[in-house]
């Protein structure tokens, strides 16, 4: 038995199975890990969706940027993108019972040494802390008012935490820290438009999992979402997000040992610009 923390799929599907015949991946035994970004971008993202529902208590998900898009727009409350390969799942006969799934999974999982989250965690977050902050946006999203929330989700400010935020401000905070979140400034700051790598940082940017920061020596942090990142291994921070879906590979951490498996995309294209 074993459990593998897998990068942003966004709609791999050809190349999941891939993935998993290569780890040779028994869904009667192991469990996998999903940094987010199930969907969009790519071919599958219906089928990616169904296999990973389908897996149950098998796997573990928090959500991604792409994943609450997908929400947003299935609620009539965002529009659809140039870029997006959606309309498959939106269209599906099972739609709803796959967007009622998705929309009950969470920001953060925590489980024994590791953390999982999509994007990045805040440094003065604790994990009592950020394990409380994620499940406020988690109990909104399942809540009667969640349609509110993906309409008022959208936006770049405030870029920096305060523990007196309150009501939408606070909770898109949180989200765009766990979802979106790269870069950092000195000061703590969020800057939500850089997406390139280590080498094109501005020099008054870092990226968050360098900054100090309040759960240091705890648990290591798993994340997705920064492609141009590339599969990055520190102690304390692994990223997942190796770029399958621009023709790159799809990553598996098994987490026993921290071992490292690779596919290269078996997807007919790729998906454009990285966002």
């Amino acid at each position: 038995m074993s459990t593998y923390a897998i990068g942003d799929l966004q709609g791999c599907y050809l190349t999941l199975r891939a993935l998993l015949h290569k780890i040779k991946f028994d869904a009667n035994s192991d469990r996998l890990w999903f940094v987010g970004d199930l969907v969009n971008r790519g071919a599958g993202s219906l089928e990616c969706l169904r296999f990973v529902k389908n897996l149950g208590d098998r796997a573990a998900v928090v959500l991604g940027n792409h994943d609450l898009h997908l929400l947003a727009i299935a609620e009539g409350v965002a529009k659809t993108k140039a870029l997006d390969t959606l309309d498959e799942i939106l269209n599906a006969p099972d739609r709803d019972v796959l967007l009622q799934w998705l929309r009950a999974q969470k920001l953060l999982h925590v489980d024994g040494k590791f953390a999982m989250v999509h994007a990045g965690l805040l440094p003065q977050w604790s994990w009592p802390q950020s394990i409380a902050l994620a499940d406020e946006v988690t109990q909104v999203l399942r809540g009667k008012h969640y349609r509110h929330f993906l309409q008022s989700m959208y936006g770049n400010n405030p870029d920096e935490w305060r523990d007196d935020l309150e009501g939408g401000e606070r909770l898109r905070v949180i989200l765009n820290a766990m979802t979106r979140m790269r870069a950092i400034t000195a000061d703590g700051r969020m800057n939500l438009k850089f997406k390139g790598g280590l080498a094109e940082m501005p020099q008054d940017l870092q990226p968050w999992f360098v900054m100090p920061h309040a759960r240091s020596g705890e648990a290591a942090v798993l994340a997705g979402h920064w492609s141009a990142l590339g599969l990055h291994i520190t102690p304390q921070f692994i990223g997942l997000d190796s770029g399958c879906v621009w023709g790159r590979e799809l990553t598996a951490l098994r987490l026993d040992d921290r071992a490292i498996f690779q596919v290269s995309s078996q997807e007919a294209s790729s998906g454009g610009n990285e966002g």
